[in-house]
């Protein structure tokens, strides 16, 4: 019985990653786009929909039962008039942001752009009747920000997409049943629409593999024609798993890679050695959410950019905008702290890469060409860093140029911090590799 079950899940797994383009070799502007986005460091997530509507997350069709009967209302009551493309891309490059995600389908199946796969979509389904992807694809060109699709697998709402999976099965519905690669012809239909009728984009964004984990979702075809519209789109699925063939960066959810403190995150053994993203909420919620008041300070925001691109990571922060299209202003707020800290700090973050020292709870480091950053995030005068011996002899404060005391022993470097020197966010230390 134990040999059966073994056997049974080797053929999962096998199964599971098989599925990618295994023939899939990087084009030189795919790679050029991926050496790109290692530089950007810093990302928008937008979750935006229907859902707005309803001022309790994305997920409410989920965690209220919605029957598909009454969701379908929503449309009807979405009306963004305040929404200006402009405005929310300005916030976000005065902010120091590379790149837009923008959710172009969430799991609750409404379309947020022009499509004739379904009439189940923005500009036939509500009274705005605006293309607001085509809009945003428009500023962002004009503001040089890249843009990327994040694309639900999962579906609540379509018909093909039944039996459903792990999430949804509270929600009313008399189907039971669809057809499997109707919906895979339907998702290729969406996705041909996206890499064909906006212009060249960033890249996208999936989320929703771990509702039918085990279900064959075509990647090797779904890969494949990414690729060849848009040979430099980077694809990227939230799928939790070890990077599949085919996809160009991988991104851990709410979490430092490898640490997996939300439970359902990536393992440190599934981490590859692809581009990285992490992403995170401004306060507990992706899609906008009217009682949810427990925004990150300043200092929290800027700490994790900090920690991702310490850990070879851009941050893809997100904002959840209200029903009337314009995002709130305690969020437009934040991103514009973190903008001003980019200001000074930015020539040491954007374009590095993970240094050479481990990154540790009170400090990370990053480089560039031969220049190492230590992050020092803590309020110690003396830090100990065991086993780092940098090849240099001189330590400076990057901010004022000013000289810094280091020494290194058997067992690794003491950095002594003067009060006068300390940064209450982060205390930024560089130095210059150099030959002893």
């Amino acid at each position: 019985m134990k040999k059966a079950t073994i056997v049974i899940l080797m053929l999962v797994h096998f199964a599971m990653f098989s599925q990618g383009d295994q023939d899939y070799i990087p084009s030189e502007e795919n790679l050029k786009a991926r050496e790109w986005f290692q530089d950007a460091k810093f990302g928008m997530f937008i979750h935006w929909g229907v859902y707005s509507v309803l001022g309790d997350g994305e997920w409410v069709m989920n965690n209220q039962n919605i029957s598909k009967e009454n969701y379908e209302k929503l449309p009807g009551f979405f009306n963004p008039i305040a929404f200006d493309a402009q405005k929310w891309v300005k916030l976000a490059k005065n902010s120091g942001v590379k790149y837009l995600t923008v959710t172009t389908r969430h799991h609750d199946g409404f379309s947020m752009f022009d499509t004739d796969a379904s009439s189940y979509n923005i500009v036939d389904a509500t009274p705005f009747g605006r293309d607001v992807i085509k809009e945003l694809a428009e500023a962002c060109r004009a503001n040089d920000i890249k843009l990327f699709f994040y694309y639900s697998l999962l579906d609540w709402h379509h018909k093909d997409y039944y039996p459903l999976g792990r999430t949804g099965n509270g929600i009313a519905d008399k189907n039971t049943k669809g057809n499997w690669d109707d919906y895979i012809v339907f998702m290729k239909q969406q996705l041909t629409e996206l890499l064909t009728n906006y212009g060249e984009i960033g890249g996208i964004w999936f989320d929703g593999h771990w509702d039918k984990k085990e279900a064959n979702w075509h990647y090797d075809e779904i890969y494949e024609l990414i690729h060849e519209l848009q040979p430099q789109a980077l694809i990227g699925n939230n799928h939790h798993i070890a990077p599949i063939m085919g996809e160009d960066f991988q991104m851990f959810e709410r979490d430092l890679p490898g640490h997996n403190t939300t439970g359902f995150g990536t393992g440190k053994e599934n981490i590859g050695d692809l581009p990285k993203e992490i992403c995170e909420t401004i306060n507990g919620s992706w899609g906008f959410n009217l009682q949810d008041s427990k925004h990150k300070s300043q200092k929290e925001l800027v700490r994790y950019l900090i920690k991702s691109a310490g850990f070879g990571s851009n941050l893809l922060l997100n904002v959840g905008p209200m029903p009337n299209g314009e995002i709130q202003k305690e969020h437009q707020e934040s991103f514009l702290e973190v903008g001003d800290w980019l200001q000074t700090y930015g020539e040491a973050l954007y374009g590095t890469r993970q240094g050479p020292l481990s990154p540790q709870e009170d400090m990370v480091s990053t480089a560039k060409d031969n220049e190492v950053f230590l992050w020092l995030l803590g309020d110690k005068d003396t830090y100990f860093i065991e086993d780092f011996f940098p090849k240099t002899k001189t330590m400076i404060h990057w901010k004022d140029g000013t000289t810094i005391n280091f020494e290194k022993t058997k067992f690794g470097t003491f950095i002594e911090i003067p009060e006068d020197k300390k940064h209450e966010v982060a205390t930024l230390v560089s130095y210059k590799i150099q030959n002893e």
